[in-house]
């Protein structure tokens, strides 16, 4: 199922509504999130520099690879097949042309060209220093202004259409989850428990679809699990040790984040003690996040839970999560902490990551939720606690 023409069309009408108020003429799309959110394009192509131009009225356009832009239009529905185009193979990989120069004559040629106040997305991880002076130097007389991830922000209040697929998501994620746990054992592989997690996140579930996530199964385990973001190698696991799961659940693009820890045989009575700290700390953040709040106030609760045992986490607690494109399945918009003001709306959906790491062990519990009317629905669905898993 598809959005429908009227999904996208709000979508554009409420980037251009932020783009006025930002004082912006037209805005110059690279995130292939922002892509996908703005148009439905779905390739990985984003590796090649491509963009989407929005004016403030008049028609969008689209300009990637000659060979990306033949085939935009059967995931690009909304996008009229002449408004995408695509630049010359001779321009790729070449060391005194650049394919935005290619890209600044279309734009000129459409009618873009004139004078204006032109956003681009400073944040985006596939804007690259030569792509942003080819456009620079191309189109001169455009004035161009950091658009601090404006399309990302419109983003954070997700339609009815997108709430159901970040439900299906987070079913996905909570299969990928138990296959994980399943896999491990003592003297696995952990490029095996990788592999059981990446099958079950392509396989899905029923009704759900899988995709291939923005990041890959990120498997800390033993003394490593006091650092975050530690990823998998042919490693054998010890009896006895521990290991942090964090994962996402894709379905058409929309990630569902989830994070647990497991332990082979018995815990040490620090780990056990840091995970039930862990796993009460997520308890009341889950029950305190409501609209009207503000972030910073949810985080508060956190801060306040574990200050009365002595411990400090000074990671952010989650940030807001939906369409995601590697390298990451942020929105890159709130972060749970103590400095954001951004007030909790119905729509929201956050990833809750209660990781903490210590000194030479670490516990990960984690939760993706969907802010309601009234408090949150959780999209994912595994034991909140520390694994343990005997006999192995």
């Amino acid at each position: 199922m598809r959005p429908s023409p009227d999904e996208y069309a709000a979508r554009l009408t409420r980037t251009r509504e932020r783009m006025a108020a930002a004082g912006l003429d037209g805005l110059v799309v690279v995130d292939p999130a922002n892509l996908h959110y703005l148009t439905g394009y779905d390739a990985w192509s984003f590796y090649m520099p491509q963009l989407l131009f929005v004016p403030l009225a008049g028609e969008p356009l689209l300009i990637m690879r000659d060979m990306d832009a033949g085939g935009a239009h059967r995931t690009a529905v909304e996008t009229p097949r002449e408004r995408i185009l695509g630049y010359p193979e001779s321009l790729v990989h070449q060391r005194d042309a650049h394919p935005f120069d290619w890209a600044a004559e279309q734009l000129r040629a459409h009618g873009f060209g004139g004078r204006g106040r032109i956003g681009y997305e400073g944040e985006a991880h596939f804007l690259s220093v030569r792509s942003f002076l080819a456009l620079q130097q191309g189109l001169p007389e455009w004035q161009l202004v950091d658009a601090h991830d404006l399309v990302n922000w419109v983003r954070l209040i997700k339609s009815p259409y997108e709430l159901d697929l970040m439900r299906r998501a987070g079913r996905v994620a909570s299969a990928a989850m138990r296959a994980g746990i399943d896999a491990v054992a003592a003297g696995a592989r952990l490029n095996d428990v990788a592999a059981a997690i990446q099958f079950a996140q392509a396989t899905g579930v029923d009704g759900a679809e899988g995709d291939y996530p923005a990041i890959v199964p990120m498997l800390p385990t033993g003394e490593s699990a006091d650092t975050p973001h530690m990823t998998f190698s042919a490693r054998r696991l010890d009896a006895s040790e521990a290991v942090s799961i964090e994962l996402a659940g894709a379905h058409r693009r929309y990630h569902a984040p989830l994070a647990r820890t497991l332990v082979l045989g018995r815990p040490s009575d620090r780990l056990a003690h840091l995970a039930e700290i862990t796993a009460e700390g997520l308890q009341l953040v889950v029950d305190g996040m409501r609209p009207g709040r503000t972030i910073a106030e949810v985080h508060g609760i956190w801060q306040r839970h574990i200050a009365k045992e002595g411990i400090e986490k000074p990671s952010r607690l989650g940030y807001s999560i939906g369409i995601g494109y590697p390298p990451d399945w942020g929105e890159r918009t709130v972060s749970i902490r103590g400095d954001e003001q951004t007030v909790i709306e119905p729509g929201m959906c956050l990833h809750i990551i209660a990781g903490m790491w210590m000194s030479g062990y670490g516990c990960e519990l984690s939760e993706s939720l969907a802010i309601t009317g009234d408090g949150v629905e959780v999209l994912t669905d595994a034991p909140r606690e520390l694994i343990v898993r005997q006999g192995t």
